[in-house]
């Protein structure tokens, strides 16, 4: 049996099979794998629905609904991605989820419609975009010569800067700490994400083969133990969940009628290209980071068609838009570990949760802070991999001044949106995502700039 370490030999078998996204490893090791895939990014596959379901004033059973779909969406959709379906589907160890992207056009939707009456809506606006996400992954492919590793190396380390104050803000307790409890910051917030970092690192460079591997896991239910003497887990939340609920298919419906129906599909075909350029950016991080290679095209193109299918699937179950999870590039990274299987079991969990709402309840009750001090060291190793894919760029004076330009544009438009706040919102929308501006500028200036510029 090969051990599990990411630090092997080059050489040797242990590091080809732990660099080869077909290798399963056995299925003691396999299933704390998984399960530490879906911890990585359970939350902020739930936040979204949450947030959401706030904006139109729902009741708590409809949004307990949308929580569950979260759960079984972003589980098929990750079988699209691991499993794959025919051309659909990167064959990578990709973990798909609800995505933050598309906040900026679901909130003003489902405040200006309000209650039930938003959803048919949201949903309607899903199922266009998500087939329009798809169209975009059948042609990627055609373009994969303006994204070389300068452009996909931009993307994936902006993808991890922007993503590092997310984890900061959940280890200081998140926005529920921010607007509701008033404690953000508290010290016993701030004690569990250190103590959630100090346990991953201890468990990754003191120990050897699965535990290495799972040292994020072994950090999260160190810092959820500690949590539960200190009155930070709220066991009501898993007192309340039903045993077993079966989900319903379009419980809500589809509405494609009215102004607010086309700016909502208007708003979800944009920002699905800002979510096609986070795959590219996340199926390069993952090949780079644990494979230490570039995608091909056809990983590109599949992994772009399953995120838009998973995302029109989703519509009909009643889930918002899917999209790659960046969190869990950062943990292929950290763990060296490349095997697709290791998700697909992650993914059989996810739907499992679906269906036993209280298995879904013990994760989601899992204090912000101790999901920080994980996303923390996930979301810098995501943009360590940004990192390596531009170790392979030759840093000449033109490629420093793409840099440059792509990363102080795109990063300084997400930290200061009012720049831009006068422009139209769709405008407004994609300039200040971080990534589409510099995925933009790094294959425009690419395009456009002298390949060989004069040091002097």
């Amino acid at each position: 049996m090969s051990e599990i370490s990411p630090n092997a030999s080059a050489a040797g078998s242990g590091a080809t099979n732990v660099r080869d996204p077909n290798h399963m490893p056995p299925i003691g090791q396999a299933i704390p794998l998984g399960i530490q895939h879906v911890l990585a990014m359970f939350a902020g596959n739930i936040t979204v629905p949450l947030i959401i379901a706030n904006a139109a004033g729902l009741a708590g059973a409809d949004t307990v609904f949308l929580i569950q779909m979260s759960m079984l969406v972003a589980g098929l959709a990750t079988l699209l991605q691991t499993i794959g379906l025919g051309p659909v589907g990167a064959r990578l160890p990709i973990m798909q989820g609800t995505s933050f992207a598309f906040l900026p056009v679901l909130i003003p939707i489902a405040k200006a419609a309000g209650g039930l009456a938003a959803l048919p809506i949201i949903f309607a606006a899903t199922l266009v975009g998500g087939l329009f996400h798809f169209l975009i992954g059948t042609v990627i492919g055609r373009f994969r010569g303006i994204l070389p590793p300068l452009v996909t190396g931009l993307v994936v380390m902006s993808i991890g800067l922007a993503l590092i104050p997310v984890g900061v803000e959940y280890m200081g307790g998140g926005k529920f700490a921010k607007f509701v409890t008033k404690d953000f910051g508290a010290w016993y917030h701030l004690f569990l994400g250190c103590l959630v970092i100090v346990s991953i690192l201890a468990a990754k460079f003191l120990t050897k083969g699965i535990a290495s591997a799972s040292a994020i896991l072994i950090g999260l239910i160190i810092g959820y133990l500690v949590a539960i003497p200190m009155g930070m887990v709220n066991a009501e939340k898993i007192t309340n969940a039903a045993w077993f609920s079966i989900p319903e298919p379009l419980k809500y419906g589809f509405d494609f009628t009215g102004d607010l129906a086309m700016t909502a599909i208007i708003g979800m075909c944009l920002m699905a290209i800002v979510s096609a350029i986070e795959t590219v950016g996340d199926i390069s991080g993952i090949t780079k980071g644990g494979a230490g290679r570039e995608p091909t095209t056809k990983e590109i193109s599949g992994g772009t068609m399953a995120d838009g299918l998973g995302t029109a699937i989703g519509a009909v179950f009643g889930s918002m838009p899917n999209t790659s999870y960046s969190q869990n590039v950062g943990l292929i990274s950290f763990t060296g570990v490349m095997s697709r299987h290791v998700v697909t079991i992650g993914a059989v969990f996810l739907i499992l949760a679906a269906f036993f709402p209280k298995i879904g309840a013990i994760v989601a009750a899992m204090p912000n802070a101790v999901l920080g001090g994980a996303a923390v060291v996930m979301f810098g190793m995501i943009a360590g991999a940004g990192l390596k894919l531009l170790s392979d760029v030759d840093m000449d004076r033109r490629n420093m001044v793409i840099i440059a330009l792509s990363l102080g544009v795109g990063l300084g438009l997400k930290a200061e949106p009012g720049v831009v706040a006068a422009l139209p919102g769709w405008a407004t929308m994609l300039l200040t995502s971080g990534l589409f501006p510099v995925a933009f500028l790094a294959i425009f200036l690419n395009l456009i700039l002298p390949k060989h510029l004069d040091e002097a």
